[in-house]
């Protein structure tokens, strides 16, 4: 009953955490590389409109195939390749994709994706391309465009899940992990001009040290003085609030990329085009997501946590330190999200605001896998970023992440524990 009872808290709280959102944050733009057969297209128009079809800019490629077209602010636009201009020997793969719907999000730069093709080989294959051909095209497409974004949100969902099941906390600043962890890669990156690679190797270590620091100093502070599960929820928030705007007084408001990766030329899989980078970085996730798990399943450190997760209590009167491995857990989990903010900052700008963003989805993988359960906040994290980018398929693209949460109200109804969960006696 308790922990129903702190949900239900975490989701009015969650409420209040969106309506105190500030305004969209400036730096958004659409760009991308043409390419043909691994070399660039030269002297081809890109036209940019708005929704309502206004014009908002246009681009010609330039030697190295790359364009960009800035935005006045986050939204749907549609992107249109000029086929005019396309060399003779060069066509588009398929031709009812000239013209492309693309969500632009807060402080975000989109790389939009043109597959091209010889002319001798794409004018009568594409001529006959059938709509259900397309079809399956998008959805392979969207299929891999989800695994990445679930990935990045099991990173973040696996550390706020541990950090629940060992303390009972819902902690709404959890998202500031990913943006702190984010911008020391941007500072080592950026401002010190180190290797990306070796920016967010620092930047993961410098995360675990933090999330150390809140728990020694902080959060243990709270638990030692006997302080409600409720309140310090509502103080997670507020902390939240204050992290925020710390990084935006010292980061600004406008997103900005990291040096290295930057607009990859895209590569076609078969019928999924991606930026090689994207293709890494889901490696490096998944490679993390199965060191951690497999870490809680067979170190003595992680049976000791999730002892302490079964009961405290009882871990306790067995000799394990519980405030030693609660603090381990606020050191890995640190680890881990400042890492998904580094990912994250990969796919799209770093801002001041990009945790505070993704984190009413990772709260919702957690709860859909079962809160409190490190394997289940990976299932949940990914059946989320599958239904949200599948989803647009049927639904406009400003609806997707409501239909993931219509989606984790759905499962909570016949299913409260998740996924993953176990079944809690109540009363």
């Amino acid at each position: 009953m308790r922990r129903a009872v702190i949900a239900f808290t975490a989701f009015l709280g969650g409420l209040v955490f969106l309506l105190s959102s500030p305004a969209w944050a400036d730096g958004e733009a659409l760009k991308g590389t043409l390419q043909n057969q691994g070399q660039p297209v030269n002297g081809v128009k890109i036209s940019v409109a708005g929704e309502d079809g206004n014009p908002v800019g246009d681009a010609t490629t330039g030697a190295d195939g790359k364009w960009e077209v800035p935005v006045p602010k986050a939204g749907k636009y549609k992107v249109t390749l000029d086929q005019s201009t396309l060399p003779k020997d060069v066509g588009l793969k398929f031709q009812n994709r000239a013209t492309l719907d693309v969500q632009v999000y807060e402080g975000s730069e989109r790389n939009v994706l043109f597959a091209l093709a010889p002319a001798g080989k794409q004018g009568e294959g594409a001529a006959q391309t059938s709509d259900s051909s397309s079809f399956w095209d998008r959805v392979a497409q969207l299929t891999f465009e989800g695994f990445n974004l679930g990935l990045i949100i099991a990173l973040a969902a696996m550390g706020l899940s541990l950090v629940f099941g060992t303390t009972g906390l819902t902690n709404f600043a959890h998202g500031e992990l990913l943006t702190f962890g984010a911008m020391c890669a941007y500072f080592f990156n950026v401002v010190l001009g180190l290797p990306l690679i070796w920016a967010a190797v620092i930047s993961v270590v410098i995360g675990g040290a933090f999330g150390y620091t809140q728990d020694r100093f902080f959060w243990g502070v709270l638990r030692r003085r006997g302080s409600s599960l409720v309140a310090m929820m509502i103080i997670s928030i507020g902390l939240a609030l204050f992290l925020r705007y710390v990084f935006l007084f010292f980061f600004g408001g406008e997103g900005a990329p990291f040096a290295d990766y930057n607009a990859q030329p895209g590569i076609q899989v078969g019928p999924i085009s991606a930026a090689p980078k994207n293709f890494i970085a889901m490696g490096i996730e998944l490679a993390v997501l199965i060191v951690v798990g497999l870490a809680l399943l067979k170190t003595r450190v992680g049976k000791a946590a999730r002892a302490v997760a079964d009961n405290p209590a009882l871990a306790a009167s067995s000799g394990i330190n519980v405030d030693g491995v609660i603090r381990i857990i606020w050191t890995v989990g640190g680890a881990v999200a400042s890492l998904a903010g580094v990912m994250l900052g990969l796919s799209q700008n770093v801002s001041y605001q990009m945790g505070f963003q993704i984190l009413l989805l990772v709260f919702a993988g957690v709860t859909l896998g079962g809160l409190g359960t490190a394997f289940g906040a990976l299932v949940g994290s990914i059946v989320v970023g599958l239904f949200i980018q599948l989803s647009t398929v049927v639904v406009p693209t400003e609806l997707k992440t409501v239909g993931a949460l219509l989606v984790l109200i759905l499962v909570m109804l016949f299913r409260p524990q998740g996924i993953l969960g176990r079944r809690e006696r109540i009363g």
